[in-house]
C-alpha cells in the first residue's frame, strides 16, 4: 500500500486554501487509498519569531481541525511532530548530507529571509535548514508520496535528491518520494490580492477565509473580494486573476471545471454571491464538528498520543539504520 506524509505548520489560523488544498483531498482520497500520515509540524514554526503560547494554541487547533475536516485515527495517523523525536535526529544527518548552496537556493528561504529582514529581524539558521526537516520528515517513515502545493514541489525535490544522495553514500536507506498534486484549487489566493497565495501568516485577514469564520464572515470577504477590468466573466489566470481565483474556488467547491463555471454567469456579482454561498455550505460541517472536539480536548489529546506512538514505531527502524550506514556507533 502506498505510504503518504504530509504537514500543516501551525503558524496561524487554518483556511480555506489549506482546507481546498490540501485537508479536503487528504479526507476524501489519501486517508482512504494509502498509508497515511498526516502531521502538524510544529517545529517548523519555529523558523521564525513566535509567541510559544500562541504556537502551542495554534497547534492544537490545527490538530482539532484536522479532526474535524474528517481524518479517521482509525484510518490514519494524526500526530504531532514535535512529539516523534526521529524527526530531528535524522534532521541532522540530512543536514551532513546537504549543501549550503542548495539550501540557500530554495525560494521561501529568499522569500522569508527578505520579509524578517525588511521588518529589521534578524534571520535564523533554522529558515535555512528546516527544508532538510521537511525531508527528514518524509523520509523517516518510507514516504512514497507527499501531497503538496505548487509552493511546496521545490521542497519536495530536495528530499529527493537528499534520499538519492544517501543511498548513493552509504547504502539504500531511503525510499525516494514524489510529489502529488490535487487537480484544482492547489493554490487558493488571497481575495483582496490575487497575485499571492491564501496564506495563514498573512498579517492582514480581509482576504483570507478561514476555516473557523462564521457564515456572515465568509460571505463579507467574497463578496468583497477583488476583481478584474471588464465584465464578462472569463477564465484567465494571468488578465484575470480575480475571477480566475472565484471561479476556481466555486469549481473545488461544487466539483467541475473552472471553464465551465465562467459560462454561467453574466455579471462578477452573481459569481460571488454564488462562491460565498458554496463556501459556506462546505465549511459548515468542519465548524460544527471543530465545536464538539473542541469541548472534549481530552479525546484529541488520546489521538495525539496514539498516533506519536505509531509514528515512532514506523520511523524508529529507519532512522536507526540511516544511523548505522552512516557510521555511528550503536547505542
Amino acid at each position: 500500500m502506498t505510504r503518504i506524509f504530509s504537514g500543516i505548520k501551525p503558524t496561524g489560523h487554518l483556511t480555506l486554501g489549506n482546507y481546498l488544498g490540501a485537508l479536503r483531498r487528504w479526507v476524501e482520497v489519501d486517508q482512504h487509498q494509502s498509508d497515511a500520515l498526516f502531521s502538524v509540524v510544529d517545529l517548523h514554526a519555529l523558523t521564525m519569531e513566535h509567541d510559544p503560547a500562541r504556537v502551542r494554541r495554534l497547534s492544537r487547533q490545527a490538530a482539532t481541525l484536522m479532526l474535524a475536516a474528517g481524518l479517521d485515527p482509525e484510518r490514519c495517523t494524526v500526530f504531532v511532530q514535535s512529539h516523534v523525536d526521529e524527526h530531528a535526529r535524522l534532521s541532522y544527518l540530512l543536514e551532513c548530507t546537504a549543501t549550503d548552496g542548495e539550501l540557500r537556493r530554495m525560494i521561501q528561504y529568499k522569500e522569508k529571509g527578505a520579509q524578517a529582514r525588511a521588518t529589521g529581524q534578524s534571520v535564523r539558521m533554522s529558515l535555512l535548514t528546516y527544508p532538510v526537516l521537511m525531508a527528514a520528515d518524509i523520509l523517516a517513515y518510507g514516504a512514497d508520496e507527499v501531497p503538496v502545493g505548487d509552493d511546496q514541489a521545490q521542497h519536495v525535490e530536495l528530499t529527493r535528491d537528499l534520499a538519492v544522495r544517501f543511498n548513493q553514500r552509504y547504502g539504500h536507506t531511503f525510499t525516494v518520494p514524489k510529489a502529488t498534486h490535487p487537480p484544482v484549487a492547489a493554490r487558493v489566493m488571497d481575495l483582496q490580492d490575487p497575485a499571492s497565495k491564501m496564506g495563514k501568516s498573512r498579517e492582514s485577514g480581509a482576504g483570507i477565509v478561514y476555516l473557523l469564520d462564521d457564515a456572515d464572515m465568509v460571505r463579507k470577504k467574497i463578496m468583497r473580494a477583488v476583481t478584474d477590468s471588464g465584465r464578462e466573466v472569463e477564465y484567465d489566470r494571468e488578465s484575470r486573476p480575480g475571477i480566475a481565483n472565484l471561479l476556481e474556488i466555486l469549481a473545488s467547491c461544487e466539483g467541475g471545471n473552472p471553464n465551465e463555471f465562467a459560462g454561467v454567469y453574466e455579471s462578477y456579482g452573481a459569481l460571488k454571491k454564488d462562491t460565498a454561498e458554496a463556501v459556506v455550505e462546505l465549511l459548515r460541517p468542519v465548524r460544527e464538528r471543530h465545536a464538539e472536539l473542541a469541548a472534549d480536548p481530552g479525546h484529541v489529546d488520546d489521538v495525539l498520543r496514539k498516533g506519536a506512538e505509531r509514528a515512532r514505531g514506523m520511523a524508529r527502524p529507519r532512522v536507526d539504520a540511516a544511523y548505522r550506514a552512516i557510521g555511528l556507533l550503536p547505542a
